[in-house]
């Protein structure tokens, strides 16, 4: 089965596009313009598989054209696809009273418009198949989380939105699913997290440690199996025990 990532060129997606290449499936995956990590991501899936299908697409995936064209670029590369991941997500932080028109556009735009359009490109296809895994990366952010209002109203939103995919297409054996990450570093995240915040999340998290990209990946990449056909409309934490952020 090939499987679908968003924002595969680095951290939690670099993560879900090595673990989907050793589970023996090809990948597609995309870059907001980071080319050298895309090429980075592709060489140490080579390393797990040299005969491995991997091929890395830009894609702006605020923008449904360009969406649609990647998509279907991506479909006639690889024939088929069992499974779509929407991991990409930027951040723009800022207190409610001074997070400017743009802050909220961008994020909002990326991390909830996005997916929308990567999923909705992807539907067709995947009733074609009579088969479909769709899972979305989310946050413990959609919950509430401070200086963040645009970044949590994207992840709640994409809560309801995989919800909504599960209802109206479970009885076409398309299962939706999301994925709540906790603390786990990456690029994103430390230019995101203060010192102070790392701190809390080891204190009070019940595992008393951050997590791990290749966590996330195995919970994701279960999800996208056959075997997981039961489970949909779900909303899955991989946090260590942490239920809130602050």
């Amino acid at each position: 089965m090939n499987v679908f990532v968003t924002g595969g060129s680095r951290g939690i997606g670099r993560g879900i596009v090595l673990k989907m290449i050793q589970e023996g499936n090809g990948c597609a995956f995309t870059y907001a313009g980071n080319l050298e990590a895309a090429e980075e991501t592709i060489r140490l899936a080579k390393e797990i598989n040299k005969d491995c299908l991997v091929k890395a697409y830009k894609m702006d995936q605020s923008d449904s054209k360009v969406v649609e064209q990647v998509v279907e670029q991506a479909i006639d590369d690889f024939d088929s696809f069992g499974a779509l991941v929407n991991n990409a997500a930027i951040i723009q932080d800022n207190v409610v009273a001074f997070m400017s028109d743009e802050e909220w556009d961008n994020v909002l735009k990326t991390n909830l418009y996005g997916p929308f359009y990567v999923a909705r490109s992807f539907i067709m296809h995947f009733l074609s198949n009579r088969f479909g895994r769709i899972v979305n990366i989310s946050s413990l952010s959609a919950g509430g989380s401070t200086g963040q209002a645009n970044y949590a109203a994207s992840k709640a939103g994409l809560v309801a939105l995989s919800n909504t995919i599960s209802r109206e297409y479970g009885p076409k054996k398309i299962t939706s699913n999301v994925v709540v990450v906790g603390y786990v570093p990456t690029d994103l995240t430390k230019n995101h997290m203060s010192e102070d915040l790392s701190k809390f999340w080891v204190q009070y998290c019940p595992a008393k440690r951050v997590g791990e990209a290749e966590e996330v990946a195995s919970a994701v990449h279960y999800l996208t199996t056959e075997k997981a056909g039961f489970i949909s409309g779900e909303t899955i934490n991989v946090t260590g025990g942490f239920t809130y952020a602050p």
